[in-house]
Formats: C-alpha cells, structure tokens, sequence
C-alpha cells in the first residue's frame, strides 16, 4: 500500500466517522469546525470524495499485490 493509499484511507476513515456522528446524533463535525457550507467544508468534503475512489482501486485490487506491497523489503 503507497503512501497516497494510507493517507487517502485515513481520511476515509475520518468521512466514516463523519457520517456515522450524522446518521446517530444529527451532528455534523466537519461543518461545525469549518462553517456550514463554507467553501473549506465543501473542499473537504470533496478530498474525502476523491480518497473514497482511491479507496475503491484497493477494492478491485488482487490481494497478493496488496501482501507484496506490505511486506518489507530486504536490504542488501
């Protein structure tokens, strides 16, 4: 897994969460922290976007590729 994986699934994670704290409590943080419907929020909201579909190449991806990547690598 590279690097902008990790960093695109943390953040959704982070969306997830979002949601969940809209679906349970009505609340929602990023537009508590930034503005409802400010621009930053809207700009967050779409990175989460954007890494939710780099999220889903990890989905079709073959696992053996996924266990490779994680692996270390050996030095000399």
């Amino acid at each position: 897994m590279s690097i902008v994986q990790r960093v695109a699934l943390i953040f959704t994670i982070i969306g997830a969460i979002n949601w969940g704290l809209i679906g349970f409590f009505n609340f929602d943080l990023v537009a508590t922290i930034f503005g409802d419907n400010s621009a930053l929020s809207r700009i967050i909201y779409g990175i989460v976007g954007i890494c939710g579909l780099i999220n889903l190449g990890l989905l079709f991806k073959p696992d053996a590729e996924i266990e490779r990547s994680t692996q270390a690598k050996p030095t000399r």
